[in-house]
């Protein structure tokens, strides 16, 4: 089911970094935030629409010990001024940008093509998409003054795997895809490069309470629903929100300095490409 995973040693991938993370809470979002402090980042800016969910990642960064200075910038993504604000009130704080995580996503309805509300996938597509991208594009002039910088676009399995009531979704984030690469080529010459990952399931707050919520409607444990979702994963369990998160910091270091346009799976081997 869930399993443990190897220990693993702190190498300080984003030592001396300056990090945005866009679509702050439960799950991978504040994971992001709390593996990048982790890591070593020197800066960390959390975004989110709820100011009450940047306080709890600032709480949780601090609880870790990390001397990473933090600032809290409330940002709705799909407000073009205030991915501006964003960008802008991080770099003027801290004169650099090197890594923006566009975490931020809106879901929308679990629902069919047929019959679905596509003014509902308007929103979707303007967050996903949109959002991503402009908050992508505001920061990359400040990359490009300093020489270089990462940007790291948070995907789904979904675009690969199609799941019932997920098209909304999941089209919204098949256009980033094809974005992320269009980018990663107008960027290139600036060394600023952008990859993507593409996320399935992700034990941590979000993934639980939907499961609770699957095993309740069929008459079965929670235990026996992680199970019947683990057996489909090669690694037969859910990989954590951590994991993910620190998947998605590799795009964010040095590390990965030489990769541009790439999409990594990051689902514990549930979809395996060809």
């Amino acid at each position: 089911g869930r399993g443990t995973h190897w220990e693993r040693k702190i190498i300080m991938l984003l030592k001396d970094k300056v990090v945005i993370v866009s679509g702050i809470g439960p799950g991978l979002g504040e994971k992001l935030a709390v593996e990048a402090a982790r890591e070593g980042a020197k800066a960390i800016a959390l975004a989110a629409r709820t100011a009450a969910k940047l306080d709890d990642a600032e709480a949780r960064i601090r609880e870790l010990g990390a001397k990473c200075e933090i600032i809290k910038v409330p940002t709705d993504i799909s407000a073009a001024a205030q991915c501006k604000n964003l960008a802008d009130t991080t770099f003027k704080k801290f004169g650099r940008i090197d890594a923006v995580i566009n975490s931020a996503f809106m879901h929308g309805n679990s629902e069919p093509i047929l019959g679905g509300d596509l003014d509902v996938w308007k929103n979707v597509f303007n967050t996903n998409v949109i959002g991503s991208l402009e908050l992508s594009r505001c920061c990359a002039p400040y990359m490009q003054q300093q020489g270089g910088g990462s940007i790291v676009m948070i995907n789904t399995m979904a675009t690969m795997k199609p799941l019932l009531g997920e098209a909304g979704y999941a089209v919204s984030k098949g256009a980033l895809t094809t974005a992320t690469k269009f980018l990663a080529l107008e960027l290139g010459p600036h060394n600023i490069r952008v990859n993507a990952l593409r996320m399935g399931w992700m034990w941590g707050i979000p993934v639980q309470t939907a499961l609770e919520g699957m095993a309740k409607a069929q008459g079965i444990t929670l235990d026996q629903a992680v199970a019947d979702v683990a057996q489909n994963i090669a690694l037969r369990r859910i990989v954590t929100d951590d994991e993910c998160a620190r998947s998605a910091l590799f795009f964010a270091s040095d590390y990965s300095s030489g990769v541009t346009g790439a999409i990594l799976d990051c689902n514990g081997g549930e979809f395996l490409p060809a």
